[in-house]
């Protein structure tokens, strides 16, 4: 065991960095822990307190600038594919877009302390089409707050932590086994709480070949697009007649949707995550024949099915 703790003193500069850079390119490992164990290094000296800062910084930038690249690239579809990767809820991804519509740039400041949110802001600002020179001000600065408090707290601590590594040290192979057993109990309650999450929101779907079906048929029935509004404004097509409204709208604008007939609502999330939430609301509300359209928006573009722009309507006075 005193090899295994050796071999990562000599080699925290390099750990620090790959586990930093994975952590930012969306894989569910805690950083922050070792962040700080940098700044305790720094405290007793066994590391420059310049590295313990700049080598987060300069290994988050990479993995911001490859989102940020995909986000205007690929635009709301990349979206999607974060919903797919992280072990938070879908939810975190609206969340997000709620966030960086009220605080744009500054935003930025903030998403490395907000889980979920440090892994989905820099996509946003691509898609929303910030220039690359205000992305990589307000980000660095993020980054550099964020390295530069928990490097801080390291290093106002190093005394105390030192004497818990030599503590834990001394224990021999629980070390690893408590670290081991940190990260797997870790990534196991992320995916247990997003798998009850998701089964908590299921519900009879209608898959899109039905609703084309429905459609080809002149069925009376009414479809709701509820994107974000940053979602709709980056792929701006909806299935033919859909009417946009948000989840954060359905409180107040419920009434706009009939009560005599079917329902149907679609998003961009993988697991129709907001459809879902916006149909619980609006059976609150008294629209019970609703159902959410599955596979979303991806599913319906996947089959060929026509899409048309979408002609915003004034909300009524």
């Amino acid at each position: 065991m005193t090899e295994v703790i050796q071999y990562l003193l000599d080699h925290e500069e390099a750990l620090l960095f790959w586990f930093v850079f994975v952590e930012q390119l969306g894989v569910p490992v805690p950083a922050l822990p070792l962040l700080i164990a940098a700044g305790a290094l720094a405290g007793v000296g066994k590391m420059s307190p310049l590295a313990a800062i700049g080598l987060p910084i300069a290994a988050s930038l990479g993995p911001d600038l490859l989102w940020y690249w995909l986000g205007r690239l690929r635009g709301g579809k990349i979206l999607g594919v974060l919903c797919r990767i992280s072990l938070e809820p879908d939810s975190c991804v609206r969340k997000t877009e709620n966030m960086f519509v009220r605080h744009g740039a500054r935003s930025l400041l903030v998403a490395k302390f907000v889980p979920g949110f440090s892994t989905v802001a820099p996509p946003l600002a691509g898609i929303v089409g910030m220039s690359m020179s205000r992305f990589l001000l307000y980000d660095g600065l993020g980054a550099l707050m964020w390295a530069g408090s928990c490097v801080v707290l390291g290093y106002l601590f190093s005394s105390q932590l030192e004497q818990l590594a030599m503590s834990l040290a001394q224990t021999g192979g629980l070390l690893a086994v408590i670290l081991v057993g940190g990260l797997a109990t870790f990534v196991g309650v992320k995916f247990y709480q997003r798998q009850k999450f998701l089964r908590g929101l299921r519900m009879a779907r209608i898959t899109v070949d039905e609703l084309k079906q429905k459609l080809d048929a002149g069925e009376s029935l009414t479809i709701v697009d509820v994107r974000h509004a940053m979602d709709l404004e980056a792929s701006p097509h909806v299935i033919p007649g859909a009417l946009h409204m948000s989840l954060e709208e359905i409180d107040r604008r419920h009434h706009e949707i009939p009560r005599d007939r079917d329902i149907v609502l679609y998003c961009a999330c993988p697991n129709e995550v907001s459809s879902a939430r916006t149909a619980l609301r609006l059976k609150r509300n008294g629209v019970s024949r609703v159902r959410p359209l599955e596979g979303g928006l991806d599913a319906w573009r996947a089959r060929n099915f026509p899409l048309e722009a979408h002609n915003p309507k004034p909300n009524p006075a």
